[in-house]
């Protein structure tokens, strides 16, 4: 669990970080007291890195006249239910599990739909705008910022498996509670086998999947090298961009802050202009890398894994899984850096 510590938290506090920062921005100093809890998940509870700094953002947030609570969960599922129930004002997790919050925030991290991190920059800009404020919202739930946690690749334990067709019948850990991750799989005409973000690098590395698909944020805290062993290889080709999400309950909070629509705009805009250190924490990961291990696809398997990957959006667009607007915003974004892709002339996305 020590490795662990070092993953997720670490990235997602930083959008906590971002969250705190905007107060200042806004010269948040209330007159009356707000009272705030928030749910930090951290693998290795209480004495854990995310716990620890999201306590000091708590300290320092006293002078802004708020007064913040911190509830430290090992679990990320248990943390988003008891935000769900209203025990938290807020919570920090993946997107992918925002996604129950707000289909539209939480579709960003669909398959195939960011291909590279000036794609991913553009996103997180174009989501920052005001024009689209009224889409971070949904119900009670409102997400205030993005944070990029880099790419995810493919781990492989045997080089060989460099092809689709290859990757048949092989063994893929995916996330349980996720279900696009298991209907991609099965169209590479693999065997999704669940697991959890606790379990799927010890499943690799022990041999009981084949691949796992993971940020290089990881590599070195989970240990993956095992899996990799002699054999192995990552393949340079990003089949997701994963990012973390702020999500409040905004309508609990709008009834202490009338102007809390205001603040928000300046919370998303104070994060997307200062994402860059995210960015950087991730360009550092993947350096760490051993370089033995990174494979480049052949141009011939990208554009077979682009179109597989296109499919698998069309299918989930079309099953409900990711919300139309976000993709219609992804594909414009990606015709906007690369207009001559084929694509562009379609328009079934």
């Amino acid at each position: 669990m020590t490795a662990i510590k070092q993953f997720l938290p670490r990235a997602l506090l930083a959008a906590g970080m971002m969250l705190a920062g905007s107060a200042a921005l806004a010269e948040a100093q209330f007159e009356k007291p707000l009272n705030m809890t928030f749910c930090v998940f951290d693998p290795v509870g209480t004495k854990g890195d995310a716990a620890t700094r999201a306590n000091d953002l708590a300290l320092a947030a006293k002078k802004w006249n708020i007064h913040t609570t911190i509830k430290v969960y090992v679990d990320e599922r248990i943390a988003a239910e008891d935000f769900k129930v209203g025990q938290c004002d807020g919570v920090v997790v993946t997107s992918l599990r925002a996604r129950q919050f707000n289909k539209f925030m939480g579709s960003v991290d669909a398959v195939g739909a960011v291909r590279d991190y000036k794609e991913m920059r553009s996103v997180i800009q174009t989501l920052s705008s005001p024009k689209l404020f009224p889409l971070t919202i949904q119900g009670d739930y409102q997400v205030v910022g993005t944070i990029p946690l880099g790419a995810a690749y493919v781990f492989v334990n045997d080089r060989q498996i460099n092809s689709i067709e290859k990757a048949a019948g092989k063994k893929v850990a995916v996330l349980e509670w996720d279900k696009s991750q298991a209907k991609l799989v099965q169209k590479l005409g693999a065997q999704p086998v669940a697991s959890d973000i606790t379990t799927f690098a010890g499943k690799f590395n022990n041999g009981q999947v084949d691949i796992v698909v993971a940020p290089a944020i990881v590599y070195r805290p989970l240990e993956l090298y095992r899996g990799l062993g002699t054999k192995g290889a990552i393949f340079r080709f990003p089949v997701i961009m994963i990012s973390g999400s702020i999500v409040i309950n905004r309508g609990k909070l709008m009834k202490q802050i009338p102007d809390l629509d205001q603040r928000v705009v300046l919370m998303r805009q104070f994060a997307a202009a200062n994402v860059e250190e995210a960015f950087q924490f991730v360009a550092k990961s993947e350096k760490d890398v051993d370089e033995k291990y990174w494979m480049d696809l052949t141009p011939v398997e990208k554009d077979k894994y682009m179109r597989m990957l296109r499919e698998a959006r069309l299918s989930m667009i079309q099953d409900g899984t990711y919300d139309p607007q976000m993709m219609k915003l992804l594909k414009r974004v990606r015709c906007t850096n690369d207009p001559q892709n084929y694509e562009c002339a379609l328009k079934d996305e």
